[in-house]
C-alpha cells in the first residue's frame, strides 16, 4: 500500500504569501491545504488531523497563538512552524516554549521551510525509541499514594502514565471505596497542570437543585438565599482540573447543562446570560455501570461518550488480595502516626484473616478495620486477630451462595472464595453445636478428623 502524503494547514492571511508557501511546498511532496483567518483555521482543524501547521500568529480575526494552542492540545503530534514579522519575534519564542517546532521571521527561504517541515517529519519515521525509556517514564511518576503491586495495579498504572501527561478527559470506574478521588488528584499532580487548582465536587452530596449553582455558580438574587455572586467548580478549576464524583446522580437537565458546558467550553452563572469561557481538564468518576443506564434512559447517551475518553477501571479489594499486606503496613504506619502510639506489628493470623475477608467496602472499610484494630490492641506488643471488627474476623457474611454466583466482570479468585467460603461453613456449624466439633462434622457430613485438617490448614478457628 502507498504512503500517503504529509498534510500541512497553511494559516496566513496574506494571500499572496499563502499561495507562494503552499505552490512550494506541493512541489516538494506534500498535501497542502489553505485558511486566510483563524475561523476558517478552526474549521479545518476540527475537520482533519494535519501531519504539519505553519501559522502567521498576526491574524486579522483572532491571536494566531489561540489557533496553534487549540491545533496542539488537539493533536498533540502535530508539527507547527510559526512565521511571523520581525517585531513578533518574542511571541514566536514563546510558541516554540509550548511546543512549535521552530519559528521562522519574514521574510525567509520558502527552501527553508520545507526542510523544518521535512525534518521534523522525518522524526515520525524514525525507529521506535527504546522499550525502556516509556518504562523510564512511568517509574519516574509520582504514584506513591497508591499501594498495590498486583497485576490488577499494575495495569492501572500502565493507563495512568499514559494519561496523565495529556488533556484528555478521564472516567474512572469501580466500586465504592475503590479510591477514584485518589486516582483522580494523581492524574492531576501528574500533569502539566499540577500547580493549578484541583477542584472536586461530588454530586450525590448535594441536592439537584443547588447541584448548577454549585458547578456554575450564581450571580446575587438569582434565587432565594443568593445574597452574593458565587463562583462556580468550573471557574475555581480554571486552568486546573475539575473531578466530578458520583456523575451517575446527576439529573437528566443537569446532565444537559453539563454536556453543553464540556462541548462549549464556557458556561453561564445562573441567573446571569454572560458566557463565561474555561479553560479545565475534566474527570468523572463513577460507581455504577453508566452503559446500561443510558439503556435505561436515566443517562445521556451523548454525555456518555463526551466522558467516556479514556476510562479507567479500578479493581476491587477482593480481586488483588496480595496487596492486603502492602495495604496492612500503610494503614497501620498511618494510623499510629495519627493517633501517637508506637507501631507494633500485625500478627501472621491477623493477616490471614485480612486477606480471607471479602471486603464489600474495599478500601475504605480496609482502613476504617486497620485503625480499629489499632485501637482495640490496646499495648498488646502485637495486633491480634481479636482486635479486629467482628465482621472481620466472621470473614463477612455470606448471603447463601449469591456473593459466589455472581461473578464480577474483572473474575475471581477462585481458591480465596472457595477458601473463604469453606471456613464460613466451619465456624458457623461449630457456632452452631456450641464448638462440639463431632457434632458439627456430622453437620458437615465430615469426618472429625478431615475438620480438625480443615481447621488447621484455614486458620482462624482453634482445633483444639
Amino acid at each position: 500500500m502507498s504512503k500517503a502524503q504529509p498534510s500541512i494547514l497553511v494559516v496566513e492571511d496574506e494571500a499572496n504569501l499563502r499561495q507562494l508557501i503552499a505552490d512550494y511546498l506541493e512541489s516538494e511532496g506534500l498535501a497542502v491545504a489553505q485558511a486566510d483567518t483563524a475561523a476558517e483555521a478552526r474549521a479545518r482543524l476540527e475537520g482533519f488531523a494535519y501531519d504539519g501547521l505553519v501559522i502567521d500568529l498576526g491574524l486579522p480575526d483572532a491571536d494566531g497563538m489561540s489557533i496553534l494552542d487549540d491545533a496542539m492540545r488537539r493533536f498533540p503530534g502535530i508539527h507547527a512552524v510559526v512565521i511571523t514579522g520581525f517585531g513578533g519575534v518574542q511571541q514566536a519564542v514563546q510558541a516554540i516554549k509550548q511546543g512549535a517546532t521552530d519559528f521562522l521571521t519574514k521574510p525567509f527561504q520558502l527552501a527553508q521551510l520545507a526542510q523544518v517541515l521535512r525534518s521534523a517529519l522525518q522524526d515520525d519515521q524514525a525507529p521506535a525509541a527504546d522499550p525502556g525509556a516509556a518504562t523510564t517514564r512511568r517509574d519516574s511518576m509520582d504514584f506513591h499514594e497508591i499501594i498495590g503491586q498486583s497485576e490488577p495495579m499494575k495495569s492501572v498504572y500502565t493507563t495512568l502514565s499514559l494519561v496523565a501527561p495529556m488533556i484528555s478527559t478521564v472516567l474512572i470506574q469501580g466500586e465504592t471505596g475503590t479510591g477514584k478521588e485518589l486516582i483522580a488528584r494523581t492524574i492531576h499532580m501528574n500533569s502539566p497542570r499540577r500547580q493549578q487548582p484541583f477542584v472536586a465536587f461530588n454530586a450525590a452530596a448535594i441536592p439537584d437543585g443547588l447541584a448548577e449553582a454549585e458547578l456554575f455558580g450564581h450571580v446575587k438574587g438569582a434565587f432565594t438565599g443568593a445574597v452574593q455572586n458565587r463562583t462556580g467548580r468550573f471557574e475555581l478549576a480554571h486552568r486546573g482540573t475539575l473531578f466530578i464524583d458520583e456523575v451517575a446522580s446527576m439529573s437528566l437537565p443537569l446532565q444537559a447543562k453539563l454536556l453543553r458546558a464540556l462541548q462549549e467550553r464556557q458556561i453561564e452563572r445562573v441567573g446571569d446570560s454572560r458566557p463565561i469561557k474555561f479553560d479545565i481538564r475534566f474527570i468523572a468518576a463513577t460507581n455504577v455501570d453508566l452503559k446500561k443506564l443510558v439503556r435505561d434512559g436515566s443517562f445521556r447517551e451523548d454525555l456518555f461518550y463526551r466522558l467516556n475518553v479514556v476510562p479507567v477501571t479500578l479493581p476491587p479489594l477482593r480481586s488483588r488480595r496480595d496487596d492486603i499486606p502492602l495495604l496492612a503496613q500503610h494503614f497501620l504506619q498511618k494510623s499510629c502516626a495519627a493517633n501517637g502510639v508506637p507501631v507494633r506489628p500485625l500478627a501472621q493470623q491477623t493477616l490471614r484473616t485480612l486477606m480471607q475477608h471479602s471486603w464489600p467496602g474495599n478500601i475504605r472499610e480496609f482502613e476504617n478495620a486497620v485503625e480499629f484494630a489499632v485501637a482495640m490492641s490496646g499495648n498488646e506488643p502485637e495486633i491480634g486477630e481479636v482486635a479486629l471488627p467482628e465482621e472481620v474476623r466472621r470473614g463477612g457474611e455470606l448471603t447463601g451462595m449469591a456473593s459466589v454466583t455472581s461473578i464480577p466482570d474483572e473474575g475471581i479468585n477462585f481458591t480465596s472464595v472457595v477458601s473463604q467460603l469453606e471456613r464460613e461453613l466451619i465456624v458457623r456449624c461449630l457456632e452452631k453445636t456450641g464448638g462440639n466439633k463431632r457434632q458439627a462434622a456430622r453437620l458437615l457430613n465430615l469426618s472429625r478428623t478431615t475438620l480438625i485438617d480443615k481447621l488447621q490448614r484455614l486458620g482462624g478457628v482453634s482445633a483444639a
